[in-house]
């Protein structure tokens, strides 16, 4: 498995050379276009599959599914919480690109379990402005798919709503374990 935690992580590591942390991404970029060969998909899932899932880097979705170049559509955002846009987003990918099947992916040591909706306050302590946006903070991971689940597929604008399933993957183990919508814990879930 490639990683970049072979990178340095401390203050120096925002530099590389002459240049910052981007100059690096581009100049990998350039080195990944001299190689890249258009594989001729178009914007339509292989798989009509929509992958929601937190931002955390530790979540390297591709391989932990065995998902290739095409297969899906992947929305990430902090959490991997369900919010409007996220639905938005959802929408695009059913009504207008085919997918049919949505799974939503949160995960152990999630940053949102430690922080609240006073994250919001401070902020507008700090800058003079309230965040419209909720921060979805949550204390339990496995309740906080089953609110996703059901936002997904409560949704007036998705047509798909019947393949929904939701998981919470390990990042020690790299396991995924589902969670039932009903709030059922599976024997696995009680020990995790």
């Amino acid at each position: 498995m490639t990683t970049s935690a072979a990178v340095p992580t401390g203050p120096e590591s925002a530099m590389t050379g002459d240049g910052s942390v981007t100059d690096r991404l581009v100049d990998a970029n350039e080195r990944y276009a001299s190689e890249f060969t258009d594989p001729g998909m178009d914007a339509h899932p292989v798989l009509r599959v929509a992958v929601v899932a937190c931002m955390d880097a530790r979540l390297d979705l591709h391989a932990a599914l065995g998902l290739e170049l095409g297969d899906c559509h992947t929305i990430r955002n902090a959490g991997g919480v369900v919010t409007d846009d996220v639905i938005r987003s959802l929408t695009i990918s059913q009504r207008a690109l085919g997918t049919q099947s949505v799974v939503l992916i949160h995960h152990t040591n999630c940053g949102l379990e430690s922080l609240t909706e006073e994250f919001r306050h401070e902020l507008e302590m700090e800058v003079g402005q309230r965040p419209a946006w909720a921060v979805e903070a949550f204390r339990d991971v496995d309740q906080d798919v089953r609110q996703s689940m059901q936002r997904v597929r409560t949704s007036p604008f998705l047509p798909h709503t019947d393949d929904v399933r939701g998981f919470v993957f390990d990042v020690r183990s790299g396991l995924l374990r589902e969670i039932d919508p009903a709030g059922e814990r599976s024997p696995d879930a009680a020990s995790a």
